[in-house]
């Protein structure tokens, strides 16, 4: 008999609809999980709101979501390292593996990359928001007894964090600088504390996300739309950060934390924002270094080994939960920066 799931598929912007599919057969080497919880993306919203983001835009109706937890309802006969009961967090990556980035040990590059609730691709990759979910047993690493499934759904986010601060290398005493404080910035100020930087510094242009980027870790925050002065007093005497990891996406975030850069510091651009100019002649008086930030792989066991040690307290990050059939009302509370951090579904 064919299993029946309820998911949240997008039709256009802000159609949002609770709908039956069929879950899918477990295949060899594959296992069924009953969905817990889901935390709501940057990718989801640009989804919800506007059909998608940049070139990337709903060809055909989709299952959101990738930021998922849940439990082991099933496995196939072959599976050995998953049980029925586990409690597991969902890597929402699927790389091929036959590639020639998967085989060169970057499968975050996979050139056939299949990541839940993409339109990049068409037919467009289903994306976890569903009561039932049918994926690899690989995808899935255990969560701890007593771990809440709100923060096992946060190892996805996580994981860029921590996959950023591995591109920027050493922190340990280094100061740290973080521009934009959505999820994946406040998130990544905890990823860099936890690494060792001596000191975190946080900036966005809203207090509310700077508070919360405080309670995981930030040494101190700056609302850079009202100190205006933030780059004059941190550029004196060639700069003083070592690193840069930013989350925004925002040419004058880019621009204004180059400035206060120290010479030979690294820029990671996580944010997603299109084309920027910049400046040439500070990158190269200056001997900077800029590299990118593209998901995550290993990381993910270990953001999932690191919330099961209780080594950061994340609870600050999630703001509420709705369950799924309140789906429209936690996509727009998920939009407003003022008021939330991760909105997150509960799919039980």
């Amino acid at each position: 008999m064919k299993m029946r799931c309820m998911c949240l598929m997008i039709h256009a912007p802000t159609d949002l609809r609770v709908e039956e599919m069929d879950a899918g057969e477990i295949g060899p080497g594959q296992v069924l999980v009953r969905v817990g919880m889901g935390g709501i993306c940057g990718s989801d919203l640009h989804y919800f709101n506007h059909g998608g983001f940049g070139a990337i835009r709903i060809k055909e109706p989709m299952v959101l979501g990738h930021e998922v937890a849940g439990t082991v309802a099933a496995v196939a006969p072959d599976v050995t390292g998953v049980r029925i009961g586990d409690r597991v967090a969902v890597n929402p990556s699927h790389p091929c593996w036959n590639c020639k980035f998967c085989h060169e040990g970057l499968p975050n590059q996979c050139l056939d990359m299949r990541y839940y609730g993409s339109a990049m691709r068409t037919p467009h990759v289903q994306g976890a928001f569903r009561n039932l979910l049918v994926c690899n047993a690989e995808q899935c690493v255990q969560i701890a007894p007593g771990v809440p499934m709100s923060l096992a759904a946060l190892a996805e986010p996580f994981s860029v964090g921590l996959h950023a601060v591995s591109r920027a290398g050493p922190l340990i005493g280094k100061r740290v600088l973080v521009s934009g404080c959505g999820p994946i910035g406040v998130l990544a100020v905890a990823a860099a504390r936890l690494h060792g930087a001596a000191e975190v510094v946080a900036t966005d242009v809203v207090d509310e996300p700077l508070a919360i980027a405080q309670k995981v870790g930030a040494s101190r925050t700056i609302n850079v739309a009202q100190e205006k002065d933030w780059v004059a007093r941190h550029s004196a005497d060639k700069g003083t950060f070592d690193v840069m990891l930013e989350c925004s996406g925002n040419e004058r975030a880019l621009r204004d934390g180059l400035e206060v850069m120290r010479p030979r510091g690294v820029v990671v651009q996580l944010g997603l924002g299109g084309d920027v100019s910049v400046p040439q002649n500070m990158i190269v008086a200056k001997e900077l270094s800029i590299c990118g930030s593209f998901r995550f792989h290993a990381e993910f066991a270990l953001a999932v080994q690191i919330i099961n040690e209780g080594r950061i307290d994340l609870r600050p990050v999630v703001t509420q939960t709705f369950p799924m059939q309140d789906a429209v009302a936690a996509f727009q509370l998920a939009g407003d920066r003022k008021r939330a951090m991760k909105v997150l579904l509960d799919f039980a």
